[in-house]
C-alpha cells in the first residue's frame, strides 16, 4: 500500500455506510453489544443485517438475522457468512491500472440504491469511495462471470495486491468493513507504523483460514 496515495483528487469518505467499526472487531467478550434490531444481547460472533437505501450495517442476533434471510425487496439484507479465495480470478496489471483505484488494497460491490458498482479502499480516515467511473468492470466481468453472482450489497470483491500478493476473494461485506476497521484504528504517522501491517497480514491469515476450514466442510 502506498502512503503518499492517500491523497487522489477525486474521492469522497463513506459515512453514511460506515457501521461501529469497532464493533467488527476480533473480541474476547462473549457479549459485546445489544442487537441493533430488538436490543437482544448479541456474542462478539454475531450476523450482521444490511439497510439496503442507507448501506449501513447493523449488528443483529440469530432470531432477527433468521427473519430477514430470505428478505431481497425489503428494509433489510442478511449479510452471508461464506467467502471464498477465487484462485482462478483474471485480473491482471493493466486492468487494475485502468480501474484507477489509488492503492492496491480495495473492494467492489454493487449497490441496489445507487444502481451500480461501487469501489471502496481503506484509508487511515476510514472507507473512502473511488469516484472514477470503473470503465472497465463490465471487460472484468466477461472474463470473471464469478462477478455476476455476486449478491447486491451484501457481497463484494475484495482485492489484495500490497507487495507482491495477487489474492482476489469473494467475501460479504462486513469482512470488509473489519478490515476498514482495523486499518482505521492501528494506523500511525504516514506510513501506518509496524502495528497496522501486522493487523492486515493477521486479517488475511484468518480469512484464509476460515475459508480453509469451511472448504473441508462442504
Amino acid at each position: 500500500m502506498k502512503s503518499e496515495s492517500y491523497l487522489p483528487l477525486l474521492e469522497k469518505p463513506v459515512h453514511s455506510a460506515m457501521p461501529n467499526l469497532r464493533r467488527l472487531l476480533p473480541t474476547r467478550e462473549k457479549v459485546v453489544a445489544p442487537c441493533d434490531v430488538c436490543g437482544a444481547g448479541i456474542p462478539s460472533e454475531h450476523d450482521h443485517l444490511l439497510e439496503v437505501s442507507s448501506g449501513r450495517l447493523l449488528c443483529s442476533c440469530q432470531a432477527c438475522a433468521i427473519l430477514f434471510s430470505n428478505s431481497q425487496a425489503g428494509r433489510f439484507r442478511r449479510v452471508p457468512r461464506q467467502g471464498e479465495l477465487l484462485q482462478d480470478f483474471q485480473l491482471t496489471d493493466a486492468q487494475w491500472e485502468s480501474l484507477l483505484i489509488p492503492i492496491n488494497l480495495a473492494f467492489f460491490y454493487r449497490s441496489s440504491a445507487a444502481n451500480r458498482v461501487i469501489a471502496v479502499y481503506p484509508s487511515p480516515a476510514g472507507a473512502t469511495e473511488s469516484l472514477l467511473e470503473l470503465a472497465n468492470w463490465q471487460e472484468l466481468a466477461v472474463g470473471n462471470p464469478v462477478l455476476d453472482d455476486l449478491q447486491p450489497d451484501v457481497e463484494s470483491l475484495l482485492v489484495n495486491r500490497v507487495g507482491e500478493t495477487r489474492d482476489h476473494y469473494r467475501v460479504s461485506i462486513d469482512r470488509c468493513y473489519e478490515l476498514i476497521g482495523l486499518i482505521r484504528v492501528h494506523w500511525r504517522g504516514l506510513s501506518g507504523g509496524r502495528e497496522v501491517w501486522e493487523e492486515i497480514n493477521a486479517f488475511f491469515e484468518r480469512l484464509n483460514t476460515t475459508i480453509r476450514k469451511n472448504a473441508l466442510h462442504v
